[in-house]
């Protein structure tokens, strides 16, 4: 199994990390029917002729795909490589990932089970060990969604 290095926020790699890590290849492992998986696979390049290999906090499989031998398909061990914008693209992915589990989490838990905000982020930083980033800030990111989701426009008095 071939496996790729990016750099991203380290919570997101603890998510990632918590959330898809497969410990028979020792690193992230994006099961086959996700978007991501795709996307890995639609930004895979051959490996420029004096790049270095990456370095970087997430480490995770390259997708294999059946098609990879046929014509026009991408074998991991040619098309190996993520440049710069790729991997970025790929971070804001899997940070989005993150923020949406974890706003359908708040929300299904406060309307459904009655379980408390702070409950809820706790419950979601231990499931997927995620130490770099505090209760509050997940706290204060879901509150600025929620605001901006469910912002209604303030009534306008006239004055006579």
């Amino acid at each position: 199994m071939i496996t790729v290095k990016i750099q991203v926020e380290q919570y997101v790699a603890e998510y990632i990390r918590g959330k898809y890590f497969d410990p028979e290849v020792g690193a992230v492992r994006f099961p086959s029917k996700l978007d991501i998986y795709i996307l890995v696979y639609d930004l895979l390049q051959k490996r420029p002729v004096n790049c270095p290999l990456e370095s970087g906090n997430l480490e995770f499989a390259l997708p294999d795909r059946r098609d990879a031998n046929m014509a026009g398909g991408k074998s991991p061990e040619q098309f190996n490589y993520l440049s710069a914008r790729a991997a970025k693209r790929l971070g804001d992915k899997m940070r989005l990932m993150m923020w949406a589990e974890l706003h359908d989490l708040i929300d299904e838990n406060k309307h459904l089970k009655g379980i408390q905000f702070k409950d809820s982020v706790f419950q979601f930083l231990c499931r997927y060990e995620i130490e770099s980033i505090t209760e509050d800030a997940l706290l204060k990111n879901y509150q600025r969604w929620r605001d901006k989701q469910r912002r209604t426009t303030k009534r306008r008095y006239s004055r006579k």
